[in-house]
């Protein structure tokens, strides 16, 4: 299979944002270095949208030291389901999907069957900091699974799919959600092969799909037809990514957030680098309404969540 290339300059017309742009003119600009440990560490964002009311996954637990992983079966009592994260990590890496279990014998939504042993042994290594951001030292959160709402459960195999906005000053910007596959190992990673797909943010329907840099019309296991993707209450979800500018003072950052079958939308994690790949599942290029939000005054960006949500979908909705 042969790729078209496409050059610099057009990827200026088409109003791409660039790796160096991005980290010069919107993550340092907009991203004071002392408020990142507030997105860097997944403690510590529970403990901030908290304080908002902003509705996170359950903590089951908490596993600081190493001494403390013989005590970890004992924190697994009564939870069938249950993700295990490191606190530092990023781009999926190091997460832990155990969606039954059967006595002692755990079981990830692919069907792998793992032990106790097993389990320990991954807690073992995110306190190491095999998946951490730099190799340091980490920590390991166990939450409370996440269940697939049924509006979902025909777009996604072995997990559950998630939406990343990315905020502007507190303006929404440009979303999409990521669909896991069999490719991914239920992760919903697009590096790893998991579906993008970009939401228009008037409607939160589906815009474009792409899965390894290519353009595709149905999820490619479950066969489901991608353009019928739509996310209800999509103005709730946005006005809350929104709100995180307000809680965390980042004004360049990307929201994740799931939809769960029994909690409704709930905040995953936060990114104060948040990747470039949402353009493509888009088709369209972040420049244009980032030198929107750049426009704007200091008064603007201090309006209610709920009228710079408006502002945005009316900026930016139906473009593609």
């Amino acid at each position: 299979m042969t790729r078209r290339f496409i050059s610099p300059f057009q990827l200026r017309d088409y109003g791409i944002l660039g790796i160096n742009r991005r980290n010069r003119e919107y993550v340092s600009r907009y991203n004071p270095r002392r408020l990142f440990p507030l997105v860097d560490n997944k403690l510590l964002t529970k403990q901030t949208v908290a304080l908002a009311e902003i509705p996170t996954p359950g903590l089951i637990c908490e596993v600081r030291q190493q001494s403390e992983i013989r005590h970890l079966m004992d924190h697994l009592q009564g939870h069938s389901g249950f993700a295990i994260k490191p606190a530092k990590g990023s781009g999926g890496k190091g997460i832990l999907v155990i969606t039954h279990r059967d006595g002692d014998v755990f079981f990830k939504s692919s069907g792998v069957a793992l032990t106790p042993e097993d389990l320990q042994r991954h807690v073992s290594n995110i306190l190491s900091g095999l998946y951490s951001l730099g190799g340091s030292a980490d920590m390991t959160l166990i939450e409370d699974l996440i269940h697939v709402a049924p509006h979902f459960e025909r777009f996604t195999v072995e997990g559950v799919p998630d939406i990343r906005v990315i905020v502007c000053r507190g303006f929404p910007v440009m979303a999409m959600m990521r669909l896991s596959t069999h490719a991914s190992d239920g992760k919903a990673n697009l590096h790893q092969g998991a579906v993008g797909v970009g939401l228009d943010l008037a409607t939160g329907k589906a815009l474009n799909a792409v899965q390894r840099d290519q353009t595709i019309e149905v999820h490619p296991d479950t066969g489901e037809d991608l353009s019928t993707l739509e996310v209800p209450d999509w103005k709730d979800l946005l006005i809350t990514a929104a709100r995180c500018y307000d809680v965390t003072g980042l004004g360049y950052l990307g929201t994740d957030m799931v939809i769960d079958r029994d909690r409704g939308p709930l905040l995953l994690e936060l990114n104060a680098r948040p990747g470039l790949s949402i353009q493509m599942t888009n088709g369209a290029g972040l420049l244009p309404r980032l030198r929107k939000i750049d426009s704007l005054s200091e008064a603007e960006t201090r309006l209610s969540a709920e009228k710079r949500v408006a502002m945005s979908q009316r900026w930016f909705g139906g473009l593609h």
